[in-house]
């Protein structure tokens, strides 16, 4: 059903549109990054983008998170990503112009450890200087903003009550169809299966479908970038990681408005939806790297544990709404990649975002428009390079950041 969905709002006869010969640029993946970079390219008068989706658009990654909005970060390139982002998704009932449900509930990361808590004192000096409105709270605060809480579970809690979440299928569905609006073409069921080259210049695209000739490529592919880049003789360091998610279905009495709360310690995290119910999740650290995407409940025991400690009324919680399972793109330090690659004119790539891809989609379309025309973005993303991981003697570093769940 969403798949149909999709394809009715794209207007898409199930992806039957004829492959075109040529494109300026081809933009690898229908996920909210692809998407966000499609509009953005459109948007500033690149005549000829085209979206290659191997599925439907929002069927991987994009469709399964549960869509956090926040700039609560410790690393400042990362604060300033989640700010313009967060910017972006307030205004985008207007540009482009698509409902994305924004819930500006706040973000409530507990702490339970004093490190964690000197740690957070820091990032929250951070987030200040850069227009951040994010504090340190004491736990009876943090109880009242969040009642599933026992507060003499933590010692210190950090907010920011302008973060919060918002709807990632309407997103990708508004960020394309307004791609298309503007120009830009949508291939859905089109894998991509290589690369010609000529030497260091990409010159076309080979699909399922046929082959584009092109002279720009974005990898925009998320869990899938270690692949595609590998078909071109280029390597990006992404690993597939299943992550998963419980919904409870209505409860009785129904929650109160809560923040999006997380439990630093375990990565237990939490918030309500609009059935009524809550939305469950935590990072199983048994976890193996894999491509699998089946919801699976042996995760619910550690979430329980956890559960018990910091929020006891959830621990018995049933997933009586059911779940689903999607992919993290994992990067060795947890950060973006984005950047050109060496050794491949004009293979631009954003990918690898470990988790936090959707919150900065806005900012990250932005730049990668930039990249592409050569214009000096917002922000320096230099140091997001795949080539801080490169061998020793490299520049690049891994980038620190340590507000990751």
């Amino acid at each position: 059903m969403a798949h149909e969905t999709a394809r009715q709002a794209l207007g898409e006869p199930h992806g039957s549109e004829p492959l075109p010969r040529t494109a300026e640029v081809v933009v690898i993946g229908g996920g909210v990054i692809g998407a966000s970079t499609a509009f953005h390219l459109a948007e500033a008068g690149v005549r000829d983008v085209l979206v290659l989706e191997r599925d439907t658009p929002a069927s991987g990654s994009s469709g399964k998170p549960i869509g956090g909005v926040r700039a609560q970060f410790s690393d400042p390139l990362n604060i300033r990503l989640g700010q313009r982002s967060l910017r972006a998704w307030r205004e985008f009932g207007d540009r482009p112009g698509a409902d994305v449900g924004l819930d500006r509930v706040g973000y409530l990361f507990l702490l339970r450890r004093d490190e964690d808590v000197a740690a957070f004192r820091e990032a929250t000096a951070v987030q200040r200087e850069l227009g951040v409105d994010s504090r340190l709270v004491r736990p009876r605060e943090a109880h009242r903003l969040c009642p599933f809480l026992d507060p003499d579970a933590i010692i210190a809690a950090a907010h920011s009550p302008d973060d919060g979440f918002a709807l990632p299928g309407p997103a990708v569905l508004g960020y394309l169809r307004a791609a298309r609006g503007l120009g830009a073409r949508v291939r859905t069921h089109c894998a991509v299966t290589g690369f010609e080259r000529d030497g260091e210049a990409l010159t076309a695209v080979r699909t399922t479908a046929g082959t584009v000739r092109t002279g720009t490529v974005v990898c925009a592919a998320g869990a899938w970038s270690g692949e595609i880049a590998a078909l071109a003789g280029l390597s990006l360091p992404v690993v597939p990681l299943r992550r998963q998610i419980a919904l409870t279905g209505p409860i009785v009495p129904a929650p109160p408005r809560i923040p999006f709360t997380l439990d630093f310690t375990s990565t237990l995290y939490f918030h309500g939806d609009n059935a009524g119910g809550l939305v469950l999740g935590l990072s199983d650290p048994r976890q193996e790297p894999g491509f699998g995407r089946e919801f699976t409940e042996e995760w619910l025991e550690p979430f329980r544990a956890a559960a018990a400690r910091v929020a006891p009324a959830l621990a018995e919680l049933e997933p009586a709404g059911g779940g689903w399972a999607g992919l993290y793109e994992m990067t060795p330090d947890r950060n973006a990649l984005i950047g050109e690659a060496p050794g491949a004119r004009r293979f631009l790539y954003a990918t690898g975002f470990s988790g936090h891809g959707f919150l900065q989609a806005p900012a990250v379309g932005e730049i990668v428009r930039d990249l592409y025309l050569g214009r000096e973005p917002f922000l320096d993303v230099g140091p997001l390079a795949a080539t801080r991981f490169a061998p020793a003697g490299s520049r690049a570093t891994a980038r620190p950041e340590a507000h990751i769940i």
